[in-house]
C-alpha cells in the first residue's frame, strides 16, 4: 500500500494541467514576445494563464508577474523593494518564515540593512502588538508568511496587513501553502505583494507568480528583454504557465468542498494519534492549514528519535511524510521554526509533517495512524509525555 502524505512539499500534476501543457508544446510553442502568428498563439496561452491565476486571488491579470516558482516570487518581493534604496533601510520579517524569505533577509542584513525578526508564540503565531511596536520611520517592508509550511499555523494576515497599511509600510505575504486551499482576495486583503507557486496546487513545477498591487514599484532581479512588465526578463515558460493556469482555475472551483474534506481528514488523524505518549501537535491545533498535521516527539529521559528517522521508517511502510527539520550534507540540524517557537534544540530535531491532498482517502488516514503507532513502538518503545 502506497500512501503519499507530503502534499506541502509538492503535489502531483493533475491530468488537466498536463493536457494543457501538451497542447501548448504542440500548437502554441512560439515565443510570446514575437509579433507574428506563432508568437501570437503563444501569447494567447500565456495571457489566458495570467487571467486564470489572477482569478484565484481576485486580482487584475496585469498585477500578476510570472516567475519560475514561489522562491523566485519571494526573492523578487524582498530584493525588488530593497533595490529601490541607495542606502540600507529597515525590514521586518517573522521568525518562522520559509527560507525563501529568511535567506534574502539575511543577505540584506549582511550589507547593512536592519532586520527585525518578529517573535512568535508557542503555536507559531505573530502577536500583532509586536509588529506595531517593531515598525520604525525607516521600515520599508514587512513580510509575514500566511500559512507556515512546517507547522501549519495560519497568521492573522488581515490584522497584520492593516497595521502595516495604517503606518504606510508595504506588506508582503508568502501564500504558497494557502492558495487553492483557503480563499484569497487581494481586493479586500491588506497586502501589497503576495507569492504563489504552481506545484503546490497540482500544477507543474517551475512556475510561480508574484501579485504586485498597483502603485508598488519593484526593481527587477534579472536584466534582459523586459518581459513581465520589465520585472522578470527571460522568455516565459509558456507550457508550465498554461498548466499553472488550469490548476489555479480548478483549485478555485473545487476549494469549497475540498477544503471541508481535508479538514475532516486532518482532524481524524489528530484524533487517532491524540493518545500517543510523547507525540505533541506543533502549531495551532485549529487555526491552521486545512490539509496540514505536524508533530514533535521526545522522551522524558532525553532520548529522542529524529524526524529524519521517522520519515525513513514510514517510507519503509510505504507512506511518504516529511521531517520538520532540514538535512544538509548528512548532518541533521534542529528546525529553526521549532526553535523560534520555544522548543529545545533536542526537540527541534524531532518534528514530522503529514500533509494531505486530493488523492488522500479515509482509509489512508486510518492506515497511516496504525503504521505510525507501530513505527513509534519499534523505534522508541518507552515514550512519555513531551518535555520540551
Amino acid at each position: 500500500m502506497q500512501i503519499y502524505l507530503d502534499y506541502s512539499a509538492t503535489t502531483p500534476t493533475r491530468p488537466e494541467a498536463i493536457a494543457a501543457m501538451q497542447a501548448v508544446m504542440a500548437e502554441q510553442w512560439g515565443n510570446p514576445s514575437s509579433l507574428h502568428e506563432w508568437g501570437s498563439r503563444s501569447a494567447t496561452a500565456l495571457e489566458l494563464a495570467r487571467v486564470q491565476v489572477a482569478s484565484l486571488i481576485n486580482a487584475r491579470p496585469e498585477r500578476i508577474i510570472f516567475t519560475a516558482g514561489g522562491t523566485e516570487a519571494d526573492n523578487l518581493a524582498i530584493l525588488g523593494i530593497a533595490r529601490r534604496y541607495a542606502t540600507p533601510q529597515h525590514l521586518i520579517v517573522s521568525s518562522v518564515e520559509h527560507s525563501a524569505i529568511a535567506e534574502p533577509a539575511r543577505c540584506l542584513e549582511a550589507i547593512g540593512w536592519q532586520v527585525t525578526w518578529l517573535p512568535v508564540e508557542r503555536t507559531g503565531r505573530v502577536n500583532p502588538m509586536d509588529l506595531a511596536q517593531a515598525i520604525r520611520p525607516d521600515t520599508v517592508l514587512i513580510s509575514v508568511i500566511y500559512g507556515q509550511s512546517e507547522i501549519g499555523t495560519l497568521q492573522p494576515i488581515e490584522e497584520l496587513g492593516a497595521i502595516a497599511r495604517a503606518r504606510g509600510v508595504l506588506f508582503h505575504t508568502d501564500a504558497v501553502q494557502v492558495a487553492g486551499r483557503l480563499p484569497l482576495d487581494v481586493q479586500s486583503l491588506p497586502v501589497d505583494l503576495l507569492s504563489l507557486s504552481s506545484h503546490k496546487i497540482y500544477g507543474p513545477q517551475g512556475a510561480g507568480a508574484l501579485y504586485v498591487r498597483a502603485g508598488v514599484e519593484l526593481q527587477p532581479l534579472l536584466g534582459g528583454g523586459g518581459q513581465e512588465a520589465g520585472l522578470r526578463s527571460g522568455t516565459q515558460a509558456v507550457p508550465n504557465l498554461a498548466g499553472f493556469g488550469v490548476a489555479a482555475e480548478l483549485a478555485a472551483a473545487e476549494m469549497p468542498s475540498e477544503t471541508v474534506r481535508l479538514i475532516q481528514l486532518r482532524d481524524r488523524l489528530f484524533h487517532q494519534l491524540a493518545d500517543v505518549p510523547g507525540l505533541e501537535i506543533t502549531g495551532d491545533p485549529r487555526d491552521r492549514l486545512p490539509h496540514h498535521a505536524s508533530f514533535c516527539l521526545t522522551a522524558a529521559d532525553g532520548d529522542t528519535v529524529s524526524g529524519k528517522t521517522l520519515v525513513r521508517q514510514m517510507d519503509l511502510a510505504g507512506i511518504g511524510i516529511s521531517a520538520g527539520s532540514a538535512c544538509h550534507s548528512g548532518k541533521l540540524n534542529p528546525s529553526p521554526i521549532l526553535q523560534a517557537m520555544g522548543y529545545s534544540d533536542r526537540a527541534a530535531l524531532c518534528g514530522i509533517r503529514l500533509t494531505l491532498g486530493r488523492h488522500t482517502t479515509l482509509a489512508d488516514i486510518d492506515w497511516t495512524a496504525i503504521a505510525l503507532r507501530q513505527v513509534l513502538d519499534r523505534t522508541l518503545p518507552r515514550l512519555t509525555p513531551a518535555n520540551v
